[in-house]
């Protein structure tokens, strides 16, 4: 304690205060008296919980770069209070279409699943039941014939997800009461995958599947200008209808079961982006929005984006392969939408495209860099959103109409910083099994970067900050935002920062135990060549 404070307590003004918090404390104590009290301050009374809460399902993931998709079919989720009495917030029949989520597009980011007015109650455990589950790793295969490596796509799967497979978690009891509130499904990734290898010469794998969830309960806001835990950003859909009313969508989400509906409001803070207002809307249409959940479950809408007013096909996904030469590009798509998409990686024709930057991000302008995304300096890595106006019957290559950069989210350590105009420079350092550090070696780029490991992310006071980690050198963070290849070096235009997720280091002995958990079904893999023998057979 220190010494000056008994002086000046002497002082008459502090005297003065003295006394006239002494009386204010008689009183307070002669009231509580009065009411029966033994002098000391009463908690605040229990919420009265009666009658029925509508509660939505967000979903998030919280992921490191190791893997390319994470999908998951969901059956039913369940919430049992501490009396024992359950809720149900989704059922499906079990011989039914599940529906299906995909976790990577999501990493750090939310998006609505299901609505469900449930008992209200305190909560205190939950149960999902899954009908099946997989994940996707990249890798480059040994050099082969030639010295050429071989990029590699593995699919592991688990169709028939048993119970015990599944973990969910509530760090604290959820207490559901008021008219409407959401609950957050966190998929933690590198708890929920595990494997030997992504690619093995010998085809020797081992693996498992163990969802493992993170359940907590988020606060609704109705204003669109709050960014509340219901905020979504880069909901993909397509339009199924319009409503009568002249202010609403019904949006079709594409998900690893096919799609499910959400209900979209429009209002005064909408942005129109591609389209000039929510009259040239149109059913069949294809949007990328933002919005914020209501207590309904809807989505108002703060932002609208029509990249192809005409597309009949939408993919979205990491670019993993590219040929310049032969203005050709492999993806993969993590999201698609339309009337004859088939699924899986393929090569897309980007010759007669136009190339665009989502306007999701609006500060392009003030960057200390001039961003720019061509097809001369497209990187493996970078996101994607493609348009197609119909898939070839002949085995062509089908075309790509439009060609969008899209924010992402990468996960990295902070190495450096610096302050450059109005933004603060971090450079951040890639695991080696992040796409663009891995892709970078594959043999005949045209487009070479100076350090794939590594990039520059500008943050300024438009970025949202979430992260509970100190963001400065030697923290591991996951930020998101666009990424643009700058003359070879890597730069994002950063929106968002959330805490990291440690790098993982694979370990044959824990994944064999681990092994135990899941059950194995099956392991997919899919090679499309070195890009030398790729540029060979388009120019044949």
């Amino acid at each position: 304690m220190s010494t000056r404070a008994p002086r000046l307590c002497c002082s008459p003004a502090l005297r003065l205060r003295s006394v006239i918090s002494a009386l204010m404390l008689v009183g307070a104590a002669s009231f509580t008296t009065g009411c029966g009290s033994s002098g000391s301050m009463s908690e605040p009374p229990a919420p009265t919980l009666t009658g029925n809460t509508s509660v939505t399902v967000m979903l998030t993931g919280m992921a490191n770069d190791q893997l390319a998709e994470f999908d998951l079919g969901f059956q039913s989720i369940t919430l049992t209070s501490q009396s024992g009495k359950t809720a149900t917030l989704l059922s499906l029949p079990t011989s039914g279409p599940a529906v299906g989520a995909e976790f990577m597009h999501i990493n750090g980011l939310a998006e609505p699943l299901v609505t469900a007015s449930i008992p209200q109650d305190i909560y205190t455990s939950a149960t999902v039941s899954l009908s099946g589950a997989e994940f996707v790793c990249v890798d480059l295969s040994v050099a082969g014939a030639g010295g050429q490596g071989t990029l590699d796509t593995s699919v592991f799967d688990d169709l028939g997800m048993p119970a015990s497979a599944v973990t969910v978690t509530l760090p604290s009891p959820i207490t559901v009461t008021g008219t409407s509130m959401g609950i957050s499904l966190d998929l933690l990734v590198s708890q929920s995958a595990t494997y030997s290898s992504c690619y093995d010469q010998n085809g020797i794998y081992s693996y498992s599947i163990t969802p493992t969830f993170n359940l907590t309960a988020l606060t609704l806001s109705s204003s669109p200008t709050t960014a509340a835990n219901g905020r979504v950003t880069g909901l993909d859909g397509q339009i199924t209808a319009i409503g009568t009313a002249g202010s609403n969508i019904t949006l079709s989400i594409p998900d690893a079961e096919g799609a499910r509906p959400i209900s979209v409001t429009f209002g005064g803070h909408t942005v129109y982006q591609g389209v000039n207002n929510f009259s040239a809307l149109a059913s069949g249409m294809f949007v990328d929005i933002d919005g914020t959940i209501q207590s309904d479950g809807s989505l108002l809408a703060t932002r609208v984006a029509v990249e192809d007013s005409s597309a009949a096909d939408v993919l979205r996904g990491p670019v993993t392969q590219v040929a310049p030469s032969v203005s050709a590009f492999l993806m993969m798509p993590r999201e698609h939408q339309g009337s004859s998409y088939v699924g899986g990686s393929e090569f897309y024709n980007s010759g007669d495209a136009a190339l665009k930057v989502s306007g999701q991000i609006t500060n392009l302008a003030s960057l200390p860099f001039v961003p720019s995304f061509t097809t001369s300096n497209m990187v493996p890595g970078q996101e994607v959103y493609i348009s197609v106006a119909a898939i070839p019957t002949d085995g062509s290559y089908p075309v790509a109409t439009t060609m969008t950069l899209m924010p992402q989210t990468i996960n990295g350590t902070v190495i450096a910083s610096s302050q450059s105009g109005n933004f603060t420079d971090y450079t951040v350092s890639l695991a080696s099994y992040d796409l663009f550090p891995m892709l970078a070696v594959q043999p005949n780029q045209t487009t070479v970067e100076n350090n794939p490991s590594q990039v520059e992310v500008y943050v300024d006071s438009n970025t949202q900050l979430l992260n509970a980690q100190r963001l400065a050198a030697g923290s591991t963070l996951r930020f998101y935002g666009l990424v643009f290849n700058d003359n070879g070096t890597l730069r994002m235009d950063c929106a968002q920062v959330n805490d990291g997720v440690p790098e993982t280091t694979a370990s044959s002995a824990a994944q064999e135990m681990r092994l135990e958990k899941g059950t194995v079904q099956q392991i997919g893999r899919e090679g499309s060549g070195s890009l030398q023998q790729v540029v060979s057979m388009i120019r044949r």
